[in-house]
């Protein structure tokens, strides 16, 4: 198993406890996410750009003090574990949450993912953290930090005022959006439940996305994500769900807090560019290519196929150090091999290059 991943327990877990279901309130928070950053959502350039542009001044300023729960990191009352058919219902969910739990997972919004596998105490029963939510959210600005003290004081009356605003960016934008996109959404996770039921759980994950497979060995079975961060959790004795999202592309989000039923949100939009590659992949294609050496060999290795004697000759290097420097490159999948006659020749993949700078992106939003 990898240094990076977040992993799920799912040992003896009964695969009618492994749920595809589309959720309205994930996706609005995605939705939400993407008009706060529309660089990293470049698909969605011209619905977020309509969007924007048709907000009331209004709703687009509550909408900003409220946006560090989707704009970095993802609040996780916003994954519902029991997705409901309509947005009212998952809110009505949200209402018969307690405020210790409800402002703990709201407040939850530093990069830091120290924290987040042991889970902290609430902000309003622990004077440590009040102190790291009030200081979190002034590094956010000024209507960030006042909307954070008013929901430390009084709760109830916040909670109620996030509902609205949920309510009023359904009104203004989602309900449509949402009726577009709920078809879709809807046979994606069926698709991915008939394969859970006909050809297993692994290739039900692989559908949904590479960056998610099923580890099994004699210790048991986990679901592993494959993720810039380490995590884990134990759903053994609960359940998993897999939430599907257009909007979502290109983040992979993991709700393993302690507590919580893990649940995963994956991208059910076609990739335009390419399969997600594993994280390792990409780490191995940037560091095959920061040695000078190899990025003077693809130089050559961009324009035409070599072998081994005419690189070295043309560099003035031994012909097994030429061979150590191409093993490096091929290790990383960045060479095409073939043999022509006694001689082998190299050439770099240009597809495989030109995607690097993608698939880096994605890896880091994922």
């Amino acid at each position: 198993m990898g240094g990076v991943s977040v992993t799920i327990d799912i040992t003896g877990l009964p695969h009618e406890r492994i749920t595809f279901c589309p959720s309205p309130l994930a996706e609005l928070g995605n939705a939400l996410h993407a008009l706060a950053e529309p660089a990293h959502h470049p698909r969605l350039h011209a619905w977020a750009t309509a969007t924007s542009n048709a907000l009331e001044p209004e709703l687009a300023g509550r909408m900003l003090e409220a946006d560090f729960m989707w704009r970095s990191t993802r609040s996780d009352f916003l994954m519902p574990a029991r997705p409901r058919p309509t947005l009212a219902e998952e809110l009505d969910d949200l209402d018969r949450m307690d405020d210790e739990r409800f402002v703990g997972t709201a407040l939850e919004i530093s990069c830091s993912t120290s924290h987040y596998p042991k889970g902290l105490p609430s902000p309003l029963v622990d004077a440590w953290s009040r102190r790291r939510a009030l200081d979190l959210a002034a590094a956010r600005g000024p209507h960030q930090a006042a909307f954070v003290e008013r929901m430390l004081t009084d709760p109830t009356g916040t909670r109620a005022w996030i509902r609205r605003l949920l309510e009023d960016c359904d009104r203004a934008f989602f309900a449509d959006t949402w009726q577009r996109v709920r078809v879709q959404l809807t046979a994606d996770a069926q698709h991915k439940t008939d394969l859970l039921r006909r050809k297993g759980l692994a290739q039900a994950l692989a559908a949904a996305s590479p960056a998610l497979s099923l580890e099994e060995d004699g210790h048991g079975s986990r679901i592993v994500v494959d993720k810039l961060v380490h995590g884990r959790t134990d759903a053994r004795d609960s359940a998993v769900t897999l939430l599907p999202s257009v909007f979502g592309w290109p983040h992979l989000f993991t709700l393993y807090g302690p507590g919580w039923q893990p649940v995963i949100q994956y991208p059910a939009a076609a990739h335009e560019i390419g399969c997600a590659e594993p994280v390792e992949t990409v780490r191995l294609r940037l560091e095959a290519l920061t040695h000078p050496t190899r990025m003077n060999l693809c130089r050559n290795l961009a324009r035409a196929a070599y072998s081994t004697n005419e690189l070295a000759d043309a560099y003035g290097l031994t012909a097994p150090e030429i061979s150590r420097h191409l093993a490096v490159l091929r290790k990383a999948g960045l060479l095409v091999t073939r043999r022509r006659g006694r001689y082998v020749l190299h050439q770099l993949d240009i597809s495989v290059v030109a995607r690097i700078g993608s698939d880096f992106l994605e890896s880091v939003l994922r």
